[in-house]
């Protein structure tokens, strides 16, 4: 019996040893480079103060989990409710932004543009040169300081005040290499006038409104830390 009880204890504690070494493997073992626990109130990295331009991309806020009856394609005509409809080349556009730009968040983005516009338009009025450097593109700054400049030679003068901004919508969206690019179409009403050196007005009205429309497209490059936007080309609207 003696014998018997050996051989039984010799299986069970080969069985042990087994099994220990089985958990071991798959478990695995530590070795002082694991991540430290997640901790949901750890400080967090503070945010880049903005550079001088206005039309800035903040960080999106965090999603919230989708329930469980929430499908892809509902998120995905979610996404763009109210700004694109889903699957038509606008919400392509648009996706392709985040894609290369995970920070974008267009509501965003058009009260940036929205801003953006109105102190442009009243910069340019004003012959406001460093506001509108930091704000436009190489090229089209060169196009509104050449404007200006002739202004000045004939010693115009430009009077305008922003009533409303009536309704900012984005029409085109797209990455270009790194520049990632939106047109908006502006709708706003307006009151300016052009009076001559000897305070004439030679054109607008000073008591009048004037609807306006102006189509901007403004981009930025996603592969630079500089989340601002600036405006690359201009266009006069139907």
């Amino acid at each position: 019996m003696e014998n018997v009880f050996d051989i039984y204890t010799i299986i069970f504690l080969a069985l042990a040893v087994f099994i220990f070494l089985r958990l071991r493997s798959v478990l695995g073992q530590r070795t002082g480079r694991e991540r430290p626990p997640y901790d949901p109130f750890a400080a967090r990295e503070p945010a880049r103060p903005a550079t001088d331009n206005v039309v800035q991309i903040p960080n999106r806020p965090a999603e919230a989990s989708r329930t469980p009856d929430e499908t892809p394609e509902v998120a995905a005509a979610e996404r763009w409710k109210g700004v694109a409809e889903a699957g038509s080349p606008l919400a392509s556009g648009l996706d392709a932004v985040v894609a290369a730009d995970r920070t974008f968040d267009v509501n965003h983005f058009l009260t940036g543009a929205r801003a953006a516009y109105e102190m442009i338009v009243t910069a340019y009025a004003e012959g406001d040169r460093r506001s509108l450097r930091n704000l436009l593109s190489r090229e089209v700054y060169d196009g509104f300081d050449a404007a200006i400049t002739e202004r000045e030679k004939r010693g115009d003068v430009v009077e305008s005040r922003f009533v409303s901004i009536d309704k900012a919508t984005i029409t085109n969206a797209e990455v270009r290499a790194r520049s990632a690019q939106l047109t908006v179409r502006f709708q706003s009403k307006l009151i300016s006038v052009t009076r001559n050196k000897a305070g004439e007005v030679i054109d607008g009205n000073a008591e009048s409104v004037t609807d306006v429309t102006d189509v901007w497209t403004f981009a930025r490059d996603v592969s630079s830390r500089d989340p601002n936007w600036k405006l690359v080309a201009t266009e006069a609207g139907q």
